[in-house]
């Protein structure tokens, strides 16, 4: 991250003009204003995430703020630090996260201590930089906990070490990105996070639910058509670290190529190809493979290419789409391919190695004509074994993560959402029910753990999401806020969360609520 820091300093100095009119804003969508781009007349490539914009209300200072006093503009108006210049702008905020609750029967505590910064910088319209760091230490409610132990991750967050004699556990993560758009055909985007690519809440194409990774993006625009080619590096912390001379590396690595063409049909309807392939930097034997410098190319069909060169390499391929029903309704969709014979989808037989996940959606805005009441409802199907491949090495998961959706694969899953804003206040309830198919022990594997090897499947045929220990998810969470500056989202929250898992043999039950000090627009995904 210190060399990106670096490079963008560079930039500045290189870029330092003497306009006398000042440029606007350029800032990336976050997960609340979004919601523009699906209510425009027209139809706007909204897939792959994070989107960066150009703000133009910020160019200027609200004539009002020169009445108030520094604390009140920094607490309710302003970024903590703010250099608006006519060629650049240099925003900069502490970004802290205190929440404590209970959770279970009352017994147990929960808190959170998170302190964060981010700088966000951009020079003219041409280049957009950010940074953040954020330290952290928490006590998760029972069901993260266990996840949290037993992966050895936050959820979305990194690694962990004991706190509080072993009670809690303390992490740390970064995010970076640097971004240079020439002209309004290309975009070259270096960055250190996660990526999202589709319309709905989860992705089972590419989802942001995992730990930061370092990735190169490269995005092209002409007409109706936008084309995106990223290239990624993930790690894997099944497999400890490399063998003999590699030792000194850490654990292995792995690296991904990512293909997306975006094409706007017309005004209403989007059409969204893709393809992937996860390759290993090294073998198990500590073999050094490194990066594949023939999938540098970023506009060959690499589904195709790697049969062509007998590659052994993970590959999928998938389509998302969304369709404008309404002006202010859009249905959505995808479809991933992992493995598939025809001949064996059409018999219906439940061959193993049919890999497929799919999702279907609906989101409307201004429901009932009120303004800012939101509303999702979305259903996602992983088939057994999907994403799983012979390796950690080269499945499709990143940091003990899947790279997809957060229950692995082989379930059904349905979820309802429902946003409504209202000035500075904020609410938000989301309803989901999950049912997928669970190994009774680590040596079995009936295809929802997908970092079990797919080589490990019991049955060739008769393989049918919700095979195994059948469980049954229904999770539900409220929350109310109330947002003291929009500028970063710093909000009072609280919230309420009910989760429960059964069996036809055990259940458990998880009431969790929290109350806290929160801000910066990021989202982590604990409804599992």
């Amino acid at each position: 991250m210190k060399y990106l820091v670096k490079l963008a300093a560079l930039l500045l100095l290189a870029n330092t003009s003497f306009a006398q009119e000042r440029l606007p804003v350029i800032l990336p969508y976050n997960i609340q204003n979004i919601r523009e781009l699906y209510m425009d007349s027209a139809n706007h490539h909204t897939a792959f995430k994070p989107i960066l914009h150009v703000d133009t209300s910020s160019m200027y200072t609200n004539p009002d703020t020169t009445k108030r006093s520094w604390i009140y503009r920094k607490l309710f108006q302003e970024h903590l630090l703010e250099f608006r210049r006519p060629d650049y702008n240099v925003f900069i905020d502490f970004l802290p996260d205190f929440q404590i609750g209970k959770s279970h029967d009352g017994s147990r505590t929960t808190w959170l201590n998170t302190r964060g910064a981010i700088i966000q910088a951009n020079i003219g319209a041409k280049f957009y930089f950010e940074s953040s760091f954020f330290e952290n230490q928490g006590k998760f409610p029972t069901y993260l906990d266990q996840f949290i132990r037993k992966n050895d991750v936050v959820p979305g967050q990194g690694g962990i070490k004991d706190y509080s004699n072993g009670k809690a556990f303390d992490y740390n993560y970064a995010n970076a990105l640097l971004s240079y758009t020439p002209n309004k055909y290309l975009n070259l985007t270096a960055g250190y996070g996660q990526n999202f690519i589709g319309d709905g809440y989860r992705s089972l194409i590419l989802s942001d639910i995992s730990f930061s990774y370092p990735y190169l993006k490269l995005t092209g625009t002409l007409g109706s058509v936008q084309y995106t080619a990223m290239w990624a590096q993930f790690m894997d912390k099944h497999s400890k670290s490399f063998a003999t001379a590699y030792d000194d590396l850490g654990y292995y690595k792995k690296w991904g190529v990512f293909h997306f063409l975006d094409w706007n049909v017309n005004k209403k309807f989007t059409i969204g190809l893709f393809d992937a392939v996860i390759w290993p930097d090294a073998d198990s034997s500590g073999r050094k493979r490194g990066f594949d410098w023939s999938y540098m190319n970023p506009i060959i069909f690499l589904r195709s290419a790697e049969f062509s060169e007998g590659s052994s390499d993970n590959a999928l391929v998938g389509a998302n789409a969304k369709y404008k029903l309404f002006p202010n309704t859009t249905i959505y969709g995808q479809l991933v391919l992992d493995e598939f014979k025809l001949k064996e989808v059409f018999s219906g037989n439940g061959w193993w190695a049919n890999k497929q996940s799919w999702q279907l959606g609906i989101r409307s805005f201004d429901v009932f004509k009120l303004k800012n009441l939101d509303l999702q409802l979305e259903y996602n199907a992983v088939r057994p074994y999907t994403y799983s491949y012979k390796s950690t090495l080269i499945n499709y998961e990143h940091y003990n993560q899947s790279l997809a959706h957060p229950l692995g694969a082989n379930f059904q899953e349905v979820l309802g959402i429902a946003t409504y804003r209202y000035k500075r206040w904020y609410a938000t309830g989301e309803l989901q029910y999950a049912m997928y198919g669970d190994d009774p022990n680590e040596q079995t594997n009936f295809g929802h753990d997908i970092s079990k090897p797919y080589t490990t499947h019991p049955n060739e045929y008769g393989n049918y999401i919700g095979q195994g220990i059948r469980t049954n998810l229904l999770y539900a969470q409220g929350t109310i806020a109330y947002v003291l500056n929009p500028k970063y989202n710093l909000r009072i929250e609280t919230s309420l969360s009910a989760r429960r898992l059964s069996t036809d043999v055990s259940k458990s039950t998880d009431l969790i609520f929290n109350l806290g000090l929160r801000t910066t627009f990021r989202h982590f995904y604990y409804d599992f």
